[in-house]
């Protein structure tokens, strides 16, 4: 082997060397960076989150669109570490009013929950409705998109026709015997069907502090270390 050919096989085995080296010391950017993943919990759909109302809401001034606010009333708890500790703010907003009707329709209320917001300011985004409102007097959940919806008041609206009826009668009878009696009956009837015609239904009216119960509509993955770490009385789910 001559020295030029000699020179030539030197040169081709360096080059061969570093490459391999730059290969195995280059790091693949379509790889995950071990150091730069964070810690994460995940919040699964249907879990139920107790809340505490912020402010009252009623069906007679509440509006669409308008902010709802509430707060956890206990930690919530996966796998032995509180998630969501107690304070921290749900907010939401209302998706839908109805007024009870004159004749027949019930109060109807439908809200959505939207955000989460950690005493130590931390904020995550999620979608969540109203499973139950057992703090509200006279309500019953409508559906499973989480409406609230008043309890019928038709037994409210036939004891004032009778009521009407019966002060009627009374009326009729001092001043025209039975007759009179029949006859203030009917139009004592009347006036109390009418009365109950031109009132509309009950309102459903959210008093602040209400208790209302929370439903994750989907999984919510939230930041493991930015979750507030003060002490806690844990309530297990």
């Amino acid at each position: 082997m001559n020295i030029r050919a000699a020179l030539a096989f030197i040169t081709t085995a360096l080059l061969v060397q570093t490459v391999a080296a730059q290969s195995t010391l280059a790091p693949d950017p379509a790889a995950p960076s071990v150091e730069g993943q964070k810690p994460t919990v995940s919040i699964p759909v249907g879990t139920q989150i107790p809340l505490s109302l912020k402010q009252g809401i009623s069906t007679k001034t509440a509006k669409d669109g308008d902010p709802v606010y509430a707060e956890t009333a206990f930690p919530f708890v996966v796998n032995d570490r509180v998630v969501i500790p107690a304070g921290t703010y749900i907010q939401g907003k209302i998706e839908r009013v109805q007024r009870g009707g004159h004749v027949k329709g019930r109060a109807e209320l439908l809200i959505h929950f939207t955000s989460m917001i950690y005493p130590n300011g931390y904020t995550v985004m999620l979608g969540g409705s109203i499973e139950n409102t057992p703090g509200a007097e006279h309500t019953s959940m409508k559906d499973s998109e989480g409406t609230i919806r008043q309890d019928s008041d038709a037994g409210t609206k036939i004891k004032t026709a009778a009521e009407g009826a019966t002060t009627g009668a009374v009326i009729g009878a001092v001043t025209g015997g039975g007759k009179g009696a029949g006859i203030g009956a009917g139009i004592g009837g009347v006036a109390g069907a009418a009365i109950g015609m031109l009132s509309r239904g009950a309102d459903v009216r959210l008093e602040p502090g209400t208790s209302i119960e929370m439903e994750i509509q989907r999984e919510v993955t939230v930041d493991a270390t930015r979750i507030a770490s003060r002490r806690e009385v844990v309530v297990s789910q």
